[in-house]
């Protein structure tokens, strides 16, 4: 596997049992971001790519077939001493897009925001600007590579601002509603909390169509045992 470095924490735990109990297997997973991931499996350099993204319809197009395995939740985090807990939709797409430049036009205290975000090519930066509906309008003071390294940056700058998925959240950073809702799983599984994207395992054909050892991955991941893994993640089935 190849792609999504949002999808580490997940592609890691289903190995490590998965692998364990297969013994004549080895899944392994490599973390590139998702443009890669899908690149590696249309080039058929890996079996399955990793997105934390929807597939185009260009990519479906050209033979991909998008099987989503989680759904996940991208949450909105500021530091510690950010004393802002709620934002609307449209007061966060003003942040990000170089409308809103202080934590005072939001009701916060005096101080310019900083804005971090995911580098290009990333299924996380896409599917918060696709969902913020401002692709190709942020403005960002830092472009990171990877969900960990945005969620360590923020703890440790002043008035910073950013996005990270849901199952590497800690509590170095603040969390930040949107329109009142926490980005807790049960919102996402309900539909309030706006900003959630699904974990794709892209194929190249259909996954009947793949190696014995590719089907019996997808089997792991839909038995009891790896609904548990993903749920232990921090994520939401897709089943």
């Amino acid at each position: 596997m190849n792609g999504s470095t949002s999808m580490k924490k997940l592609v890691e735990a289903l190995c490590e049992t998965f692998n364990a109990e297969n013994p004549t297997i080895t899944a392994q997973g490599q973390f590139t971001g998702s443009g890669a991931g899908i690149e590696a499996v249309t080039a058929g350099t890996a079996d399955i790519g990793n997105a934390s993204r929807a597939l185009t319809d260009e990519e479906k197009a050209g033979g991909l077939i998008e099987n989503i395995v989680a759904i996940d939740g991208i949450a909105v985090v500021v530091d510690k001493a950010n004393t802002v807990t709620n934002l609307t939709m449209d007061q966060l797409k003003g942040i990000y897009t170089g409308q809103i430049t202080n934590w005072s036009e939001v009701g916060g205290q005096d101080g310019s925001i900083v804005v971090i975000g995911r580098e290009s090519g990333s299924g996380t930066r896409s599917a918060f600007e696709e969902l913020l509906e401002a692709e190709d309008q942020c403005q960002y003071a830092q472009e990171l590579d990877q969900t960990g390294t945005v969620m360590t940056t923020v703890a440790s700058t002043p008035n910073a601002i950013g996005y990270i998925s849901l199952d590497v959240l800690n509590d170095t950073v603040n969390t930040v509603s949107l329109e009142g809702v926490e980005p807790t799983v049960e919102n996402i599984k309900g539909g309030s909390y706006k900003l959630s994207r699904p974990f794709v395992m892209a194929t190249k054909g259909e996954i009947s169509e793949q190696s014995a050892a590719v089907q019996k991955f997808f089997e792991f991941i839909d038995s009891e045992e790896g609904q548990e893994i993903i749920a232990n993640v921090g994520l939401i089935s897709a089943k």
